[in-house]
């Protein structure tokens, strides 16, 4: 069921335009806010533990981050998103830079991985992403990360919460501790 993944390499970081994004690569775009596990869920789902750069700290990527996948696929890892901290400036440039890549760069996407915290559910800046994604007509695959941090009996709860509001749109249940949900997105991904 899973397909195949052969290769995995971390390519560059970029903050605007770049040849690598105009090749006809397929290109799966992960969105999500500061903090949401992002890097850890790229770790697990290619199986290289330090593919991508895991922080402590939340916000500390401020570039969009290029990951080549079988050759033949581009995984692009954006920004995180409403992370309070940084200053206002920061804060507008990422979001200048997630907008400019996502709705403005003419790039398409084959997927779009907004990546929520099951625990938490949509947050509001989860909500005006999705609202924007949909808008503009982007194919979403919704991921509930962090699944393994809710106890058993409210799990369907949750996800039933986040399927109420992100609509038809898929949800996967995913944890890249448990590895729970690697197999299905992978699946998604590549077929």
């Amino acid at each position: 069921m899973t397909a195949p993944l052969k290769s995995a390499a971390f390519l560059k970081a970029i903050t605007g335009p770049d040849d690598e994004l105009n090749d006809e690569k397929s290109q799966i775009a992960f969105i999500g806010r500061s903090n949401v596990g992002k890097s850890s869920l790229i770790n697990s789902l290619t199986r290289h533990k330090g593919l991508a750069r895991t922080s402590a700290l939340p916000g500390r990527t401020r570039e969009i981050i290029l990951f080549r996948i079988n050759k033949s696929v581009l995984f692009v890892d954006l920004p995180g998103y409403g992370y309070a901290k940084g200053s206002k400036r920061e804060q507008e440039q990422i979001q200048l830079l997630i907008y400019w890549y996502l709705f403005q760069s003419g790039y398409a996407q084959k997927k779009v991985v907004l990546i929520v915290d099951a625990n938490i559910g949509l947050t509001e800046s989860d909500r005006n992403m999705l609202y924007s994604l949909k808008e503009h007509h982007k194919d979403i695959i919704v991921v509930a990360n962090k699944i393994d941090k809710l106890k058993k009996t409210k799990i369907k709860n949750a996800l039933e919460d986040i399927q109420n509001i992100v609509g038809r749109e898929m949800v996967i249940p995913y944890s890249a501790k448990k590895n729970i949900g690697t197999g299905i997105l992978m699946h998604e991904l590549l077929t």
